[in-house]
C-alpha cells in the first residue's frame, strides 16, 4: 500500500483541480442524499398519521451539539405549517417533488465527482506509462544486462493494464466511499447513538472475516506477474529465433515449453480468481447478517423507547444504513483489487525507482568539436567481481584509425563501450581533448560519435526514417547523399516506394549487406568526428563485404575511427593495431610491426586466418 500511496503523492500535484473536484462533489452528493432520505420521515408520518406534536420555530443560535435537533424541529415546524395551509395530500405531493429534485441534484453531483476521478485516473495512468518509457530509454546498459527483455515488455503491458483495472479502477471506490461512510455514520450517530454503537461493534468482525480471505492475494498476484513475464520472454525469444527453430525442427519443443508455461499461468490465475470470487458472496452474506441484526436491535429499541425513536425515524435510519452497505462492499472489493494490483505495481516500481549511476555532471563542460585526442588513462573495469579490463593506457589522435583485435572475450567491445559511457570505468579515466568524459553531458558526448555494429540495428520503418534516425530535420537531399556514399542509393531507388518503402521488422526485407549499408548511411548523415566500427563486415559474404568496405572507407575518411575486427585483412591499413588478451593490451603497432614479433598473438592470429 505504501508504494501505491507514494505513486499517488508523486502525481497528485499535477491534478489538484481534479482532486478537489472529487472531494467537493463527493461531499455534496452525500449531503444531498441525506436530505433526500430525511424527506421519507415526514412523508411516512403524513401517510400513517403517526405524529401529532406541536412545533415552535427555534433559534439557530445554539451549541453545535444541539444544532441537528434544532434543524429537525424547524423542518417539522414548516411541514406542519404547510399541512395546515394546503392539506396533507398537497404536502405529500410537494415533498415527493422535492425528493425528485434532491435526487436529481445528487445524481448530477455524483456524475461530476465520477468525471473528476476519471480525469485523475486516466492522467495518472498516462503519467506512469510515460515515466516508465522515459526510465527505460534512459537506464544504463547494466539494467538491461540483468533483466530479460520479455519481462520488461510484460511490465510495460500486462502489469500496467493490471494496475489500471485493479488499482486505478478502484480509485473511485477508494476515494469516495470512505467519505460517504464517515458522513453517513456521523448522521447515524446523531439519529441513534445506541444503534450506531451496535453497528460499529459488528462491522470490525465482518472486516476481519473479509480480510482473512484476501490475505495472500498480493503474493498470488505477484506469482502471476512473474509467470506472465516469463511467457512474454519465451514468445520474444521464439519470434527472434524462428529461423533457428525451424532449421532444427524444434517447433514442438518450443510449443511444449510455451504450453507448460501457459498451464502454470492458468493455475496461478485460478488461485487469485478463487479468492476474488469468494469475496462477493461473503460480503453479501455478512452485509445481510448485519442488516438483520440492526433490524432486530432497532425493533427492540423502538419497543422500549419513550417516543424519541419511532418507526418512521427507524426507517430513515435503515435507509441511511442500507446506503452504507454498498460503499462498504465496494471498499472491500477495492481493497481486494488493490492487493491484487500491488503485485504488478511492485514490478513496475522496480523500473520507476531503478537507480541510474550514469548521470550528467552538475556543471558539465561543453565540447563543440573534437580537436586533439581520446585518451584512456590507467583504465580498469569489471561488470561484477572479475576484472574485464586492466591497466588500459591508449591515446587515439584525431584523424587516426585504431584497430582492436584479439580473441572473443578479450575485452574489445567493453573497451569501446566505455567511451560513450554505456558503462562507467571503475578506476582511471577516459578523456576527450583533456576533459574527463564524466564532465560532459551524455548528449554532448554521444553526439560526437557514430556507431556501425556487427548486427545492423534497424527499425520497422521507411528507409528515410532509418537513415535520418537521430538527426533532427534531415532533408531528403541529405539522406540521398548519405545513401550514395554508403552505396545504398541504387537498391533503395529500386524499391516500389523508394526512400519511403518500409524495410520490415529489424530490416527483415533486406539482405545482410543492405542492412549494413543503411546503418552506414545513418552514421554518414550524423557526420560524427569519432566513429566506432564493431566488426561491421564480419557477418557478410565476399561481394557484400566489398561494397560495405568501400562504404566504410568513405565513412572513415577524415574521421577518428576505432575498429573492432576479427578479420585482420580489414585492419591492415590502420594507423595502430592494439592486441587485447585477458583484458590487457599486450601488443601494439602497425600491421608490419606486429608481424615481426616472434610468437606474437597478432602473428598467430594472422597465420590462423591465412590457413582458412
Amino acid at each position: 500500500m505504501n508504494k501505491f500511496l507514494s505513486i499517488l503523492k508523486r502525481f497528485i500535484p499535477n491534478y489538484k483541480k481534479e482532486t478537489f473536484g472529487v472531494f467537493f462533489f463527493g461531499c455534496l452528493s452525500t449531503i444531498i442524499s441525506l436530505f433526500s432520505f430525511a424527506l421519507f420521515v415526514p412523508i411516512l408520518e403524513i401517510l400513517f398519521k403517526t405524529r401529532s406534536d406541536v412545533y415552535q420555530l427555534l433559534s439557530y443560535d445554539v451549541p453545535a451539539t444541539e444544532l441537528f435537533g434544532v434543524l429537525k424541529n424547524n423542518f417539522y415546524y414548516y411541514v406542519t405549517l404547510f399541512i395546515a395551509e394546503h392539506g396533507q395530500v398537497q404536502t405529500l405531493i410537494a415533498l415527493a417533488l422535492v425528493l425528485i429534485l434532491f435526487t436529481f441534484l445528487k445524481v448530477i453531483t455524483y456524475y461530476l465527482s465520477s468525471l473528476c476521478i476519471a480525469y485523475f485516473q486516466s492522467g495518472v495512468l498516462r503519467d506512469v506509462r510515460n515515466e516508465l518509457a522515459h526510465n527505460i530509454v534512459h537506464l544504463p546498459m547494466e539494467f538491461f544486462s540483468e533483466e530479460r527483455k520479455g519481462d520488461i515488455m510484460s511490465r510495460m503491458s500486462n502489469d500496467v493494464m493490471d494496475v489500471d483495472t485493479s488499482i486505478m479502477g478502484s480509485l473511485d471506490m477508494l476515494v469516495k466511499n470512505p467519505l460517504i461512510i464517515v458522513i453517513y455514520f456521523v448522521v447515524l450517530a446523531l439519529v441513534s447513538w445506541e444503534l450506531t454503537l451496535f453497528v460499529l461493534i459488528m462491522l470490525p468482525i465482518a472486516g476481519y472475516v473479509m480480510g482473512s480471505i484476501g490475505k495472500n492475494l498480493k503474493k498470488d498476484s505477484l506469482e502471476v506477474g512473474i509467470e506472465q513475464g516469463a511467457l512474454t520472454s519465451q514468445l520474444e525469444e521464439a519470434l527472434g529465433g524462428m529461423r533457428i527453430i525451424k532449421a532444427f525442427n524444434a517447433e514442438e519443443k518450443i510449443y511444449k515449453r510455451f504450453s507448460n508455461q501457459t498451464e502454470t499461468i492458468r493455475k496461478a490465475v485460478l488461485k487469485v480468481i478463487r479468492r476474488q470470487f469468494l469475496a462477493h458472496p461473503m460480503s453479501e452474506l455478512l452485509g445481510t447478517s448485519i442488516i438483520a441484526a440492526v433490524i432486530c436491535y432497532g425493533g427492540f429499541l423502538i419497543l422500549k423507547s419513550n417516543g424519541s425513536f419511532d418507526a418512521a425515524v427507524f426507517i430513515y435510519y435503515i435507509l441511511i444504513f442500507y446506503s452504507i452497505i454498498n460503499p462498504v462492499k465496494e471498499l472491500s472489493r477495492a481493497s481486494y483489487n488493490i492487493r491484487k494490483g500491488l503485485a504488478s505495481l511492485e514490478r513496475i516500481d522496480k523500473i520507476l525507482t531503478a537507480p541510474n549511476p550514469i548521470q550528467d555532471a552538475p556543471n558539465p563542460t561543453p565540447i563543440h568539436e573534437f580537436k586533439e585526442a581520446i585518451e584512456y588513462k590507467n583504465v580498469n573495469f569489471k561488470y561484477t567481481n572479475k576484472w574485464v579490463l586492466q591497466n588500459i593506457n591508449l591515446r587515439i589522435e584525431r584523424g587516426k584509425t585504431i584497430a582492436l583485435v584479439g580473441s572473443s572475450g578479450s575485452g574489445k567491445s567493453t573497451l569501446v563501450d566505455l567511451l560513450p559511457r554505456f558503462w562507467d570505468v571503475n578506476q582511471g579515466e577516459i578523456c576527450i581533448d583533456g576533459t574527463n568524459i564524466k564532465n560532459l553531458t551524455l548528449h554532448n558526448l554521444r553526439g560526437l560519435m557514430g556507431n556501425v555494429n556487427q548486427e545492423a540495428i534497424l527499425f520497422n520503418d521507411s528507409f528515410f526514417n532509418n537513415i535520418a534516425f537521430g538527426v533532427e530535420n534531415a532533408t531528403m537531399e541529405q539522406v540521398i547523399a548519405a545513401a550514395k556514399i554508403a552505396n545504398a542509393h541504387d537498391f533503395i531507388s529500386a524499391t516500389e516506394q523508394g526512400y519511403y518503402s518500409n524495410i520490415g521488422d529489424r530490416g527483415c526485407k533486406l539482405s545482410g549487406g543492405q542492412r549494413q549499408r543503411i546503418s552506414i548511411a545513418r552514421a554518414i548523415l550524423k557526420n560524427p568526428p569519432i566513429l566506432i566500427l564493431d566488426e561491421a563486415t564480419s557477418a557478410l559474404d565476399t561481394e557484400s563485404e566489398k561494397l560495405v568496405q568501400e562504404a566504410l572507407e568513405n565513412l572513415m575518411r577524415n574521421r577518428t575511427t576505432i575498429v573492432i575486427a576479427h578479420r585482420l585483412s580489414t585492419v591492415q591499413n590502420a594507423d595502430e593495431i592494439c592486441v587485447l588478451d585477458n583484458g590487457e593490451i599486450v601488443e601494439r603497432g602497425t600491421h608490419t610491426q606486429l608481424l615481426q614479433i616472434e610468437n606474437g598473438i597478432y602473428k598467430k592470429l594472422q597465420q590462423s586466418q591465412a590457413l582458412h
